[in-house]
Parts: structure tokens; C-alpha cells; sequence
């Protein structure tokens, strides 16, 4: 388990306060899905479908880059 997990509503990192995913929490994926891409896509989706939900007044855009738009 992980300290930088989301906090909601707000979607912040709960260890260093950065918009979640943090640069660290980012790492830290890629290494556990490393095998597994596609899963990790699948994951991060439902954080965004949540998210876009408690965030809704940001752009989709800005969310799914947040979310989704750093995948490689």
C-alpha cells in the first residue's frame, strides 16, 4: 500500500498534496503494471470517471490528462 493514494474530493495526493496522481504515485504504477498496460488504463479510468464526478466543474480535458494523458 501506498501513501500516496487520492484523496477526494478534491483528488489531491494524501502524502505530498499534489493533484493526484503525484509524480511519485506515478512511478510507482508504472512499475506495478509494468506487465500489465492495459490493466493500468482500466484502473486509472475509474479514478477519472470519479473524479470528473466530484470535479465537475474542470474541463474533461485537463482531467484526462490528469488521469489518463500520462500514460505511455
Amino acid at each position: 500500500m501506498t501513501a500516496h493514494g487520492p484523496v477526494a474530493p478534491l483528488w489531491l495526493c494524501a502524502a505530498c498534496s499534489a493533484p493526484w496522481s503525484c509524480p511519485t504515485r506515478r512511478q510507482q504504477l508504472l512499475h506495478e503494471y509494468a506487465t500489465t498496460p492495459a490493466a493500468l488504463a482500466l484502473y486509472l479510468s475509474s479514478y477519472y470517471v470519479a473524479a470528473s464526478q466530484d470535479i465537475s466543474w474542470a474541463p474533461a480535458g485537463t482531467l484526462h490528462r490528469r488521469f489518463l494523458g500520462w500514460l505511455p
